[in-house]
């Protein structure tokens, strides 16, 4: 037969009635501390990923912004290729009616005339304008200097004075720069 251990009526095991109350005292300043530590925690935590969040939506929006922008302005140009190689025509329709001496029956003018505005105005429609550079101060973000010609009025200095091939612009965006003489 096992024998019951003796009754331990003394109290060893802490209780907290056997505990002083300066003890229970330091014990819940200790857990109101670690509460209040752990709380600043998860709060700054919680800031962090809230700035963190903003910060993705921000940079998203950003994104869905600039690629419509890109996606219009892709548009806008895509026709920009076709549109470059049809400059040298409109170059020789215009060199053709400035040309001298050059004998064309009034028929076959008026016809080269009516496709050239033609072609002229389907070329505006899609964007296209043409840059007047002549009298304008030279820019070379626009001109291009083929030659600088010495030239005895002040006034016509570092301005342009001949156009020897039209700049033109595709919706706000430079396609082609105009080539130019400046005074000197």
């Amino acid at each position: 037969m096992i024998q019951d251990e003796p009754k331990n009526n003394d109290n060893t095991t802490a209780t907290p009635e056997s505990e002083s109350p300066a003890e229970v005292s330091n014990t819940t300043e200790t857990t109101e501390q670690q509460e209040t530590e752990l709380l600043e925690k998860l709060q700054e935590e919680n800031a962090a990923l809230k700035d963190k969040c903003l910060r993705l939506y921000a940079e998203f929006d950003n994104y869905k912004r600039r690629s419509a922008k890109e996606r219009v302005e892709w548009l806008q140009n895509a026709s920009q290729e076709v549109i470059q190689q049809l400059l040298p025509v409109l170059d020789d329709f215009e060199r053709a009616f400035k040309a001298e001496g050059v004998q064309i029956e009034t028929t076959a003018s008026e016809g080269f005339a009516l496709i050239y505005h033609k072609l002229s105005r389907i070329l505006e429609q899609r964007g296209l304008k043409k840059m007047h550079a002549v009298g304008e101060v030279f820019d070379p973000e626009l001109h291009s200097a083929i030659t600088e010609v010495p030239i005895p009025d002040d006034s016509m200095k570092g301005k342009v004075i001949d156009v020897v091939e039209e700049g033109y612009w595709l919706n706000d965006k430079i396609i082609r720069f105009a080539q130019v003489v400046v005074g000197k």
